[in-house]
Parts: C-alpha cells; structure tokens; sequence
C-alpha cells in the first residue's frame, strides 16, 4: 500500500520544486499558508511570497497585476474563498483579461470534515465553468497533483487547480505523463463506465473491482481535467458501454456530471446517472461517515452503475 498524501501537501511541494525551474513564479496567500501548504514556498523562496492577508478579492486583483509584468503567480485559499467570495474578481480581473494567473484552491469538497457546510465547497467547479477560457483541474492522487502543476506553469491562461484535505493512496506511479484536456483509461470494462474526478477516482478504482466479481465489467476512467472536458474519450466509453456514471465530490449540478451529460446530450445521448451531493449542502462529521452519508463510496457507484445498466434499450 502506497503512502497516503492529500493533494494540497503535494501543491505546496510542487511550488517549491518548480519555484526554483521557473524564476518567475510566485505565491500569493490569503493568511492560509499553512493550511494551503504555500508555507513551503514561503520558506524556500521568501523574496517571491506574499501573505495578501484575509482579503481574496483583493490577492486576486494584485496577482492579475502582476500577471501582466511576465510573472507567473499562484494565488492560493480554500476553494469556498478563492471561487466563492473572489468570484468577481477571478471573473473580471482574471478571466475577462485572460491572464495568467493559476489558483491553487485547497479544502475542497465534503472531505474537508469537521469544518462543515460552510467551508465545504461544493459549487467551486460550477462556478469556474462559467467563467470563459478558464482551465479546470481537479487531480487524483499526489502525483498526478504534481504533475497538474507544472502543466498549469507552462499553460497560457487562467487556470483553476482544485485540492483536497483527505490523505489519499496513490493511484500513478512516477512515470505518469499528465496532459491537460486529456482523460485516462484507468480500467477497461465493457457493461458501464464510471467517470470519476478527485477523490471519486479511487473510490470508482474500487467499484470497479466489485463489480468484477459480480461478474460485471466496469469501465473507469480519470478525468482530471473538467474544463476543457475531453470529449473523445467520454463519447467512445458511452459508444462502447452503453452506459455512464459520473463520480465527484461535488455537486452533481454544474460539475462533472452536468458536463458529462452536456458532452452526451449533443453527439450521443447515453443513460448517465450522476453520483455526487444532490442539490444540498454539507455538514460537519468526521470523513468516512460523510461520505458514506453523501453517497461518495464505491458501494454507492455499484448500485448506481447497476442502475445505469439497467436504463439501456
């Protein structure tokens, strides 16, 4: 069994790493380094951190500035602040001027625990979908994390980079080539196929298996990349399987799902069955029950991808 590592330790691992490739990077914080794990870069690159203090609209707006001196600056919070409360700012500073500011949004989704409803964001992969030209990227495991990183630096354009609280397994091995717009094949299978963002992934990675000893193939594929969705690989699972689940620790409105569905809906209408938090809220508990309690589990995506099954002609 791998060591577990959460996505947001291998971000702020990642800026230090790729702090000293690229000279013109630099950290912009919101009084949440140590939680975002920007601290990392802070210590190792002092002169190019900047702490903006509990003002998002306004690390935002500087770091859109900037942008437009040749600098390549990430700017990090919890996704309920850097989507939520600077949304008009990300909009209008960043994505009106398509510059090329990265966000490193950490505390997504209900595993963020303890800290409840309203720091769970589960409508940060909504809003960013709405915002034109902007890349959306939600990794898997703390690898593929890393690797999101340095794609983002070397990316023209606005780009949202989604972590996670949860330690999680690693699902790649360091020969992982990580390549924006561009979904993975994680699991062949034949009766359904189960699309899984984040978290979802490892959980789909083990559905899969149960599956298979119900004597049902399940498909699963990666889609770290949301936004632009890779279309091919979604149509040619749908083609070939008949079915589709979608899997992500958000809502099913606006996220992974809407944007499967939409995929589907134009090129080939396909029983989709989105597995995610339906329209509601989040609450305060420990990881493993909320996510049992929100559905987020691979016994969960079993019964939905028999369901799933069950809907083709």
């Amino acid at each position: 069994m791998s060591e577990k590592i959460a996505t947001r330790e291998a971000y702020g691992s990642a800026l230090v790493e790729f702090g000293a490739k690229y000279e013109n990077l630099v950290v912009f914080d919101a009084d949440l380094a140590e939680a975002t794990k920007t601290i990392k870069f802070k210590k190792a690159y002092p002169d190019r951190f900047f702490d903006c203090g509990i003002a998002e609209g306004n690390m935002i707006s500087v770091a859109a500035g900037v942008a437009t001196t040749g600098k390549i600056p990430f700017v990090s919070s919890f996704a309920m602040f850097s989507a939520g409360r600077a949304f008009e700012q990300v909009r209008n500073s960043i994505g009106y001027p398509h510059l090329n500011v990265k966000i490193g949004a950490t505390h997504a989704g209900i595993s963020v625990g303890e800290d409840g409803a309203t720091h769970q964001c589960l409508e940060d992969i909504a809003l960013m979908r709405t915002i034109p030209g902007m890349t959306i990227i939600n990794p898997a495991d703390a690898v593929e994390a890393r690797a999101a990183v340095e794609a983002a630096i070397n990316f023209v354009g606005p780009v949202y980079l989604r972590f996670g609280r949860l330690a999680l397994e690693q699902i790649f091995d360091e020969n992982y080539k990580f390549e924006i717009g561009k979904g993975v094949k994680l699991v062949d299978g034949s009766d359904v196929t189960i699309v899984a963002t984040g978290l979802m992934v490892h959980e789909a990675i083990k559905a899969a298996e149960l599956l298979k000893n119900e004597g049902i193939s399940a498909r699963v594929i990666n889609i770290a990349t949301i936004k632009p969705l890779d279309k091919e690989i979604i149509l040619n699972a749908a083609r070939e399987t008949g079915a589709i689940v979608t899997a992500e620790e958000h809502n099913v409105i606006g996220g992974l799902g809407s944007a499967v569905c939409e995929c589907l809906a134009e090129a080939c209408p396909t029983p989709v069955i989105r597995v995610g938090t339906q329209d509601v809220f989040g609450r305060s508990g420990k990881v493993p029950p909320l996510l049992e309690m929100y559905g987020l589990t691979a016994a969960n995506l079993v019964a939905k991808a028999k369901e799933a099954i069950a809907l083709k002609k």
